[in-house]
């Protein structure tokens, strides 16, 4: 079958509103939270993407019923718990390394497949298995996945080399039924690691934030189901404000509460756009002498998010002067700058440590600084899109390039990100599928 790309055309300005859903990052985690209540529990304003339906498929291949209804999904326990997340699964996403804990109290044992998501770097799992080696099970790395086994996890104390969210997550679930008590020291505080949390916490978990990233869980014997509201998209949010700001037109963010974008917000206006927020919306204007370069670092919560700087770059393309940009976050995440630069992006990009202090890659080969000149003159290409992010950039910038751009690996966009082609149709871009 042949695969779906996308055409688009520049049309000017895009204008419009656009409501965010749940993060693609937080349904998924709470979808896998849900197995471990004793009764069914609902998650609403879930966003329709990819990322649903491939973590609905395993929670069923292991015997988890899963009902999706438009944005809301309903997830009750089976009668019969198969340990095995299906080797079909492998490399589609990070999401089987956060069953282990979970499947570990449904079965005592568990096998998932090798862990995949976006090529940004290396996503070690080793923080996931020794972790769950301090609460007592016996974890094997196979060929072609982890198989983990105990009888019943303990809580022990546990200090992460990196506040890693993936790992918090794993600790948090695999904690809230152990016996005894966690606590977790440099624990990732992200939104949606607290958002989990306050799911768990509804259904029966006993968990203390403390400051300074600590976490402290006291197992309970059992969780019952719960309801939730998942909050706005903070990725996809912070990347319809840079649409707008990137082809000097204004689109109106609803859904997504000030509060977690604090960070993206000031970077914005540091570099002249103009904000209007309210109880219903955000939105970013312009300036009428446009946008200023900056240097930003990524880093964790409560920093500039690594997911917020690919549509950033296409922004300093379009920005006066020599912008910079720091990751510090993955190693590999600027794999998305050779499609871009193919539109006509001047980016050049270093393994020094450029716009901010030295971080744990400055003394490797891996390329997590850039440097971006503006204003650049992009131009229609045909690309071929290597994961979410780098998939929504090249649409921000096909949308203010000279031609029409040629889009490839589509897919990737709506893994992530809500119904996508309808979100930019909407606000004026004229894009087309084609087969």
């Amino acid at each position: 079958m042949n695969e779906e790309v996308w055409l688009i055309d520049p049309s000017g300005p895009l204008r419009g509103d656009v409501e965010v859903r749940g993060s693609k990052n937080g349904v998924s985690k709470h979808m896998v939270a849900a197995m471990l209540g004793t009764g069914e529990s609902t998650i609403h304003n879930a966003p329709e993407v990819g990322e649903v339906g491939i973590t609905a498929a395993m929670l069923e291949a292991l015997g988890i019923h899963v009902e999706i209804a438009g944005s809301e999904i309903h997830i009750a326990p089976g009668t019969e718990i198969r340990p095995r997340v299906p080797d079909a699964f492998t490399g589609l996403n990070r999401i089987p390394i956060l069953m282990l804990g979970p499947l570990l109290h449904l079965a005592g044992e568990a096998f998932v497949p090798l862990v995949g998501g976006d090529p940004i770097g290396r996503r070690p799992i080793d923080f996931h298995v020794e972790a769950l080696r301090q609460m007592g099970a016996e974890v094997e790395i196979q060929e072609g996945g982890v198989y983990a086994k105990a009888k019943r996890l303990n809580g022990t104390r546990i200090e992460l080399p990196y506040p890693s969210v993936g790992a918090t997550e794993t600790i948090l679930m695999s904690a809230v039924l152990a016996e005894g008590k966690t606590v977790l020291k440099n624990a990732a505080m992200e939104p949606e690691v607290v958002e989990l949390a306050l799911f768990l916490q509804r259904m029966g978990a006993l968990i203390e934030l403390s400051p300074d990233r600590r976490i402290v869980i006291e197992g309970v014997e059992s969780l019952r189901g719960a309801s939730t509201w998942l909050a706005g998209d903070r990725i996809e949010a912070f990347s319809y404000l840079a649409a707008g700001l990137i082809t000097g037109g204004q689109v109106r963010v609803h859904g997504c509460h000030q509060d977690r974008l604090v960070t993206a917000i000031t970077t914005l206006a540091r570099m002249g756009a103009q904000f209007e927020i309210n109880d219903d919306y955000l939105c970013a204007t312009q300036p009428p002498e446009g946008m200023r370069s900056a240097a930003v670092q990524t880093d964790t919560h409560p920093g500039f998010m690594t997911d917020w700087q690919t549509p950033l770059m296409v922004l300093f393309t379009q920005s006066q002067g020599m912008s910079v940009l720091h990751e510090t976050v993955f190693e590999n995440r600027l794999v998305y700058v050779p499609a871009l630069q193919k539109m006509g992006c001047e980016i050049e990009v270093f393994d020094q440590c450029l716009g901010g202090p030295a971080c744990r890659y400055h003394d490797t080969n891996a390329k997590h600084s850039a440097v971006v000149r503006g204003v650049s003159q992009l131009k229609g290409a045909d690309v071929t899109l290597p994961d979410i992010r780098a998939g929504f950039s090249a649409v921000l910038a096909a949308a203010v390039a000279d031609g029409v751009s040629t889009l490839r690996g589509v897919h990737h966009i709506e893994r992530g990100y809500h119904r996508p082609f309808e979100q930019f149709a909407s606000l004026g871009l004229n894009i087309r599928r084609q087969r």
